[in-house]
């Protein structure tokens, strides 16, 4: 069973290895380069309101906390 390897074959071996290390290297530079330019500046303070829920009127229990 054991014969011997012409040329062919060991071509066709180091074409294999050689696209799948390229392969490789293309899915580190895809996992660990980042997919967006960084900012230079400092993000800027946004405004947010928050208004806390109405009170019930007397005599209506809140039903919010069933369950």
């Amino acid at each position: 069973m054991v014969g011997q390897v012409g040329a062919g074959a060991l071509r066709e071996i180091l074409v294999v290895l050689a696209l799948g290390l390229a392969g490789l290297l293309l899915a580190l530079l895809a996992a660990f380069t980042p997919w967006y330019a960084p900012t230079t500046t400092p993000p800027r303070p946004q405004i947010v309101e928050m208004h806390a829920p109405a009170e019930p009127p007397p005599g209506q229990t809140s039903h919010a906390a069933i369950g």
